[in-house]
């Protein structure tokens, strides 16, 4: 479908994504990549306008930036990962002339305050403080267990520490004995503590125009920094009214407008949902990728549509399929950790490649055998995609092959 051209103003993408570059290039609209210098060769020789910027300087240097993308005739500012997100918030404060821009992106920056902020709203949150020491998260871990009547440290239920800005489960740890806190550098401080939720992990993509949810995926977790898919099974996609009105609050109390929102919940069995946190930047786990691959629309694109003011709800309407019912099958992905500490070979069973579920793989021998030390959930080392009719199936698959060794 054609867009409607806008010469008369300026897109910029805060971050490089070539998934993302490509989908505004198909949108015909025009647009600017900022992004680490290195990549300024690569995007000269391909004909993208592009401004090399530094995420890591403080974000005070972004009146730099904005008299750069001024000069450009610069509309908006959307952010592609994480650590973009208060700049397009400050960029486009600066651009829109209301500094409540940004103070809203902080707040989809900070872990704590976010949770705070949910809780405000009426959301349901798990037990939560702040941790500056070892000795908070020591305090947290009993006073939590006190609560649940559980004197046995050996068997302490679990609580989590998360950095307040890092992207997903970076950094995230899950802790039930004393010693496991020492494991924690001081450098990794402050941390987000919570309790441990039982029930369907789960999150939600939200395509946000002038406050309104434009569309709403849902992407069932299988295990948490593992492997998901999209769309959820009827089981999970039953409580739909539920989670969307969920949402619907949670935009409203983030006086979210413009964007996308990728917020993770828990659905306990009686389906109580529960906050666990939320971001305003294409999320992990390939799921863009999912969502694509059975809707049939980039949601690159469509984050790109919904950032900016100026698209018309006609546009919208055009462009977004109808939820669930219009997809084609199931879109699932495994991340592959290594079980060892130095790799060897792949070890890839030909019952998996010949399963009429397996679409693809992307695992790798490392140039260096040796297994980087993981910290918290850690990296994976690729991942393969599923693609299928039935979500028990789906499933079955992610679970099964989350426990195989493909690296030996």
């Amino acid at each position: 479908m054609e867009m409607k051209e806008k010469n008369e103003k300026i897109t910029a993408l805060l971050g490089w994504s070539l998934q993302a570059i490509e989908a505004i290039d198909k949108l015909n609209r025009p647009y600017v990549v900022v992004g680490p210098p290195e990549f300024k060769p690569f995007a000269d020789n391909n004909g993208i306008l592009f401004v090399p910027w530094q995420f890591n300087v403080p974000i005070e240097h972004s009146v730099e930036l904005y008299e750069q993308l001024k000069e450009l005739n610069t509309k908006v500012a959307i952010p592609i990962y994480e650590e973009t997100v208060e700049w397009a918030g400050m960029l486009n404060s600066l651009i829109w002339e209301n500094p409540k821009v940004f103070n809203k992106s902080l707040l989809l920056r900070d872990k704590s305050l976010m949770k705070r902020r949910a809780h405000l709203a009426g959301l349901r949150v798990g037990v939560f403080e702040e941790a500056f020491t070892k000795e908070n998260i020591k305090h947290f871990l009993k006073r939590m267990n006190e609560a649940l009547l559980n004197t046995d440290e050996e068997n302490f239920e679990p609580i989590h520490v998360k950095p307040f800005d890092k992207a997903g489960t970076v950094g995230h740890r899950m802790i039930s004995k004393y010693e496991e806190i020492e494991e924690i550098d001081d450098s990794e401080f402050p941390l987000l503590m919570e309790s441990h939720l039982e029930g369907q992990e789960f999150s939600c993509e939200a395509f946000v125009h002038n406050g309104k949810v434009k569309f709403l995926n849902i992407t069932e977790y299988v295990k948490l920094g593992h492997s998901n898919f999209v769309p959820a099974s009827p089981t999970l996609e039953q409580w739909r009214p539920q989670i969307r009105a969920t949402i619907e609050k949670l935009v409203e109390a983030f006086e979210v407008t413009h964007g996308i929102l990728h917020p993770e919940f828990f659905l306990t069995p009686d389906g109580t949902i529960y906050f666990g946190e939320v971001a305003a930047r294409i999320p992990g786990g390939h799921i863009f990728e999912h969502i694509e691959r059975v809707y049939g629309f980039s949601p690159y694109q469509g984050q790109v549509l919904c950032s900016d003011p100026d698209t018309t709800e006609e546009e919208l309407n055009a462009f977004f399929p109808e939820e669930v019912v219009s997809a084609k099958g199931h879109s699932g992905n495994l991340m592959v950790y290594p079980k060892v500490k130095s790799i060897n070979k792949l070890n890839i069973p030909t019952e998996l490649k010949e399963h009429p579920y397996f679409l693809k793989h992307n695992m790798f021998i490392p140039t260096t055998a040796k297994v980087a030390e993981r910290v918290g959930y850690g990296n994976h080392y690729g991942s393969i995609y599923f693609f299928g009719e039935d979500s028990k199936e789906m499933r079955s698959l992610l679970e099964e092959y989350e426990k195989h060794n493909f690296y030996l």
